[in-house]
């Protein structure tokens, strides 16, 4: 694995790199989303994301203090996001699943 200066970080420039781009060869399940800068849709991912976590966990939550909230995010993330809610972006399936899929041996032809 390779290693990247902090100082490049923060502008993008990890993610167009060579070494960068061969590691991911590496996991072909996993695609590389980069566009210009200032393309909205680079972000679409985790907007995606935090819509769901509001509107399903969030929005109408009776928390009662910030420790609960926590926790109640938490469970909806850990048990329900990853391990239960099937995601059109991965083909039906939950992250969990994706992540089964990634870790196994590709078979040799």
């Amino acid at each position: 694995m390779f290693r990247i200066s902090s100082s490049i970080l923060t502008e993008g420039v990890q993610y167009a790199c060579d070494d960068f781009r061969k590691e991911l060869k590496a996991y072909p399940l996993i695609r590389q989303s980069m566009s210009r800068k200032a393309n909205c849709w680079d972000n679409a991912v985790a907007e995606s994301f935090f819509k769901s976590l509001k509107t399903e966990c969030v929005y109408g939550g009776k928390f009662g203090n910030q420790r609960r909230a926590a926790m109640e995010m938490f469970e909806y993330i850990e048990v329900f996001y990853n391990k239960e809610r099937l995601h059109s972006s991965l083909s039906y399936r939950t992250p969990a699943q994706m992540e089964q899929l990634l870790h196994q041996k590709p078979l040799a032809a």
